[in-house]
């Protein structure tokens, strides 16, 4: 039967809804998400649903996940000290949720587990402590706001009961204190179901982000941190929207996060790729140099191993080899009204913008702010704490990732402007769009201000995160190309008057490859290199971390047979980190007879010449990871790849989670994840089908850029 309040369910409990008759009785329906009733298990095109009590629940998967609604109860009195549930489908908070509304205020709320691909239908015991709304008219809202993947809810079975349940009992928990400690430490379970974590400082939210806190100590797969040192000696209050009570304990000021003595030597921590302390990164972000120093900002998500609570992070390095990580830069629904999506960094060398108040330059970022629009931020600190513009958003339209450069005439050039024609450039924004009427496009837009934009042209047939440099043709002083590429890394070379690329030939050209995507280039790089760093998406299950960032490559425009084309080869700064020398002389290679030599460690540089001869394959056998070129297909590890003059050069990174593999010095650039992980033991040069000569074949243990 479907009931509200008054029917005994076992001993002592109160049945609110076991949701067992063919409609919802005198609960109201909105949208068409719910149906009419509730359903009888499974709906069709669904994964298998369990886990429910009886023949059926809500479920609102009706016609799929493009439905929205709301379920509301009529009102009831809380009689007793839990509400206990079933609930499963989507866990997008506000969006797939179960609310509790006392005075139509959400007080309590749940959503279901799953937001990314894969997951369970499966529904889960969950519990509310309501002891504090004994006596008071309550409404339960069933809520599905939600259109994309995991959009909809399912929930059964929901009892008042005074036996404490045998599940986490979640409930609003909130703590005042005075700032004294270097961080505030926030205990996380992976896939635990989400909480709304607020830092407020004297009265105002200085950090909000949706969290898997961990129920009780046990459960704590690894400590989230914030950190307060801008903080010290002020008065602040830390929320949760739902939390134990052992969990919440858990969340509270410390000199040091635990854990942190094991970071960086964790058996998937890479050790000369850099990576953050704990949580998610995605995308590089405001990559820029200034003052001595390689500014990499990136998407982070600093209390989550998986992508959400859009962050940028940050961290230095004054080699491109050393990195160390700062404190996170730019924050969600604090700062930003919604999350703060990628973009670019520039140095306003000529203040056009009038922002600079001290000695140092002033340090320029872009981003997408997803509650706004394309926003700029300001730093006179190098860097190290940003002032958002208050004229923000500075573009508004349907895209992201907007790249900021300054475009400096020449005599061939039309000024924008008196102002341009003063300032001897303009700044251009390479910003991905996406309105309906143009499809995937980078726009380009114009500025001489960075605050006052104006739309120029659009590029079609470009998907996110929008590259735009200059670069000569190397060896040809008197010859230089525009490079545009987006984030699969596929590029196009042509011309760029400050307002219009045209390209200079068909379709796209492609240097990287494998897990490689959303890559970005340093602004105001010293010597005019144009570096690049992208982000590698690998796994590391069971670590505090997830995902990480390639080496830094140099990127060039070099001749070949088949025209100019981009190379991307491993900054020269790796030899920093060589250690021992391993090497063969040269000599002819056979099927059956390899050349091996023995190393120790997991972390090797291989740089190797084949003249290929007879072969049909030559290649590497690096520790039980194979670097293969495939002669009739062409094909090195799957990467389009011509030998020159009968010959193939290789270079290979090889960290602990990671392979990078630079094909004939940068043709080709194959980012994958490492097969076989573990000690190397040893290097195999090798062929097959035929005769090859190895011409070279060095190999270099390297150091951990985190050995202390």
């Amino acid at each position: 039967m479907l009931l509200v309040g008054g029917r005994l369910h076992a001993a002592g409990d109160l049945v609110v809804a076991d949701f067992e008759q063919e409609t919802y009785g005198t609960w109201a329906v909105e949208g068409e998400a719910f149906g009419s009733g509730p359903a009888k298990g499974t709906l069709p095109g669904q994964m298998a649903v369990g886990g429910f009590r009886g023949e059926r629940l809500v479920n609102s998967f009706l016609n799929g996940d493009r439905a929205t609604g709301t379920l509301t109860s009529p009102a009831f009195t809380i009689e007793r000290g839990y509400l206990v549930f079933l609930i499963g489908g989507g866990g997008h908070a506000g969006q797939t949720c179960m609310n509790l509304l006392h005075n139509g205020e959400v007080v309590r709320t749940a959503t279901g587990p799953n937001t990314q691909s894969g997951g369970s239908e499966e529904l889960q015991l969950e519990a509310w402590d309501v002891e504090d709304l004994k006596g008071r008219k309550v409404m339960i809202q069933i809520v599905d706001k939600a259109s994309g993947g995991w959009g909809h809810i399912n929930v059964d079975h929901i009892v008042q009961t005074d036996t404490r349940p045998k599940v986490p009992v979640l409930a609003p928990r909130e703590r005042t204190f005075t700032v004294e400690d270097a961080y505030l430490v926030i205990p996380i379970h992976n896939g635990a179901r989400k909480s709304d974590l607020t830092l407020e400082v004297e009265g105002q939210a200085v950090r909000r982000y949706s969290t898997e806190l961990a129920p009780s100590p046990d459960a704590v797969d690894w400590y989230a941190y914030f950190n307060l040192a801008a903080y010290q000696g002020k008065e602040a209050k830390v929320r949760a929207t739902r939390a134990t009570e052992e969990g919440f304990a858990l969340v509270r000021q410390a000199d040091k996060v635990p854990g942190s003595d094991e970071w960086y030597g964790e058996s998937l921590r890479p050790q000369f790729h850099f990576t953050q302390a704990v949580g998610w990164n995605n995308d590089p972000n405001g990559m820029v140099y200034l003052d001595g120093e390689w500014h990499l900002y990136f998407q982070h998500n600093p209390v989550g191993w998986g992508w959400g609570n859009m962050t940028w992070g940050h961290a230095v390095s004054r080699d491109l080899v050393h990195w160390e990580q700062l404190p996170n830069a730019l924050f969600p629904k604090t700062q930003a009204v919604g999350d703060c999506f990628s973009g670019g960094a520039t140095v306003d060398h000529k203040n056009t913008a009038g922002w600079k108040t001290g000695t140092n330059e002033v340090l320029v970022a872009f981003l997408t702010d997803t509650g706004a629009g394309e926003s700029v931020v300001y730093s006179n600190d190098r860097g190290r704490t940003f002032t958002w513009y208050e004229g923000n958003p500075v573009v508004r339209h349907q895209g992201r990732d907007p790249k900021v450069i300054w475009y400096a005439y020449d005599d061939k050039d039309t000024p924008l402007n008196d102002r341009a024609m003063e300032l001897g450039g303009h700044w251009v924004m390479a910003v991905y769009n996406e309105e309906p009427s143009r499809g995937r496009n980078i726009a380009f837009h114009t500025s001489v201000d960075l605050k006052e934009w104006e739309e120029q042209s659009h590029l079609q047939g470009y998907f996110e995160c929008p590259e735009l440099f200059e670069l000569p043709v190397q060896g040809q002083s008197d010859k230089s190309y525009w490079v545009v590429m987006a984030a699969d890394a596929q590029y196009a070379m042509g011309a760029f008057d400050g307002r219009t690329f045209k390209p200079i030939h068909e379709g796209k050209h492609q240097v990287h490859w494998g897990r490689y995507y959303a890559a970005q280039t340093f602004d105001n790089a010293p010597d005019n290199r144009r570096i690049q760093i992208g982000w590698v998406r690998v796994d590391t299950p069971g670590m505090p971390f997830n995902q990480t960032f390639s080496f830094p490559h140099e990127m060039t425009l070099r001749a070949t047979d088949e025209g100019v084309r981009l190379f991307a080869q491993p900054v020269p700064e790796i030899e920093k980190l060589h250690r021992r020398r391993h090497s063969a002389p040269t000599s002819t290679l056979t099927p059956g007879s390899a050349v091996s030599r023995p190393v120790a460690g997991d972390l090797v540089e291989v740089r190797a010449t084949f003249d290929i001869g007879m072969a049909t394959v030559v290649g590497l056998d690096i520790g039980g990871n194979r670097v293969v070129y495939d002669v009739a297909a062409g094909k090195l590890n799957g990467a389009d790849l011509k030998p020159v003059d009968g010959k193939l050069s290789l270079q290979v990174l090889v960290d602990r989670t990671m392979i990078e593999t630079c094909g004939n010095e940068g043709r080709v650039f194959i980012t994958e994840e490492r097969g076989r992980k573990g000690p190397i033991g040893e290097v195999t040069a090798f062929v097959e089908g035929g005769l090859a000569r190895l011409v070279a074949l060095e190999i270099f243990e390297l150091e951990s850029i985190w050995k202390k």
